[in-house]
């Protein structure tokens, strides 16, 4: 096993401004931007595991890396720079704990949706269609089964919730209503294309992107013509996507994932329920050693199938 998962990051003269279900972000010396730390935390049902999965941060940060770069040419991002050396000199001293794992980025105003792209149909999509033939209220056809490719990607947006409460899957009409109808088409067509684009590379690499989530954000524009909208936060992690293996893909039930679906099954076979976000005993829930070892074995393979190369 690798070393001690990282929990919380604690770089003590740094101004935390937040520390979310993975990352930490703090404040730098230069107001327009924003250290991420990807710690070693994990969750599943919006609940925060009380132990983590040794260099996971590095893992995703890794993933989102390779994928920054290559959407690049789709919409603009957040990222600045991954190399500390580059950072802010306050920055610097924490090296030994960042390297690896922080991403100076610019600091954007976060559209307020989860920006959900999917291929599939399966997890909440699919118990939603089970129920009702559609898709956050959108329509389908007749007789799919779980699992089974959309005849298209469908933009299915959520709310984005705070951190312990749930997101919500909404409809278009809904997202549209929070930020404007000219943001949400905006939105819309970058997802759509970075969720294609991803889709068609990974599967040649043999893993099928099932779906996925995007945040987007918002900056001056350079131009001073008001406000350009970027993509902010990780990209096409194990985190905030269901891969599955493309050789053994077989529509008509689950398929095994390199994602945090295993973790989600383990979660629901010790018990936990809605109400019981806290664990059965008000202490949280802590995985045994194989989930953790069994969550990391996942992400790094997503790593390896993904980019050629691991640690």
């Amino acid at each position: 096993m690798a070393s001690e998962a990282l929990i919380d990051s604690n770089l003590n003269d740094l101004q935390l401004l937040n520390r979310g279900k993975v990352r930490d972000v703090y404040a730098t010396a230069d107001p327009n931007l924003l250290l991420f730390v990807a710690t070693d935390r994990i969750s599943a049902y919006d609940v925060i595991l009380r132990n983590g999965v040794p260099e996971k941060g590095k893992v995703l940060t890794r993933i989102s890396l390779f994928w920054f770069d290559k959407l690049k040419h789709v919409i603009p991002t957040h990222f600045v720079t991954a190399n500390i050396d580059e950072m802010p000199e306050e920055v610097r001293k924490y090296k030994d704990i960042l390297e690896g794992r922080a991403m100076l980025v610019k600091r954007a105003k976060v559209v307020p949706l989860e920006a959900i792209v999917r291929g599939y149909l399966a997890g909440s999509g699919w118990a939603e269609y089970k129920k009702s033939g559609t898709v956050h209220g959108i329509p389908l056809p007749p007789g799919m089964v779980e699992s089974q490719k959309l005849p298209e990607p469908l933009f299915t947006p959520s709310t984005k919730a705070e951190q312990g409460e749930h997101d919500e899957n909404i409809s278009p009409e809904e997202a549209a209503s929070i930020v404007g109808q000219e943001l949400y088409s905006k939105i819309e067509r970058a997802a759509l294309q970075l969720y294609k684009e991803a889709a068609d590379f990974a599967l040649t690499k043999g893993l099928i992107l099932a779906d996925t989530k995007f945040e987007f954000g918002l900056i001056p524009a350079a131009d001073g013509s008001g406000e350009e909208l970027i993509l902010v936060d990780e990209l096409l992690t194990p985190d905030s996507s269901r891969y599955w293996p493309a050789a053994s893909y077989a529509p008509g039930g689950p398929q095994p994932s390199f994602d945090k679906q295993y973790l989600r099954d383990w979660l629901t076979q010790v018990g936990f329920r809605k109400g019981l976000e806290s664990g059965p005993e008000g202490q949280g829930w802590v995985m045994d050693q194989s989930v953790v070892e069994g969550t990391r074995k996942r992400y790094l393979e997503a790593l390896e199938m993904l980019t050629g190369s691991g640690f």
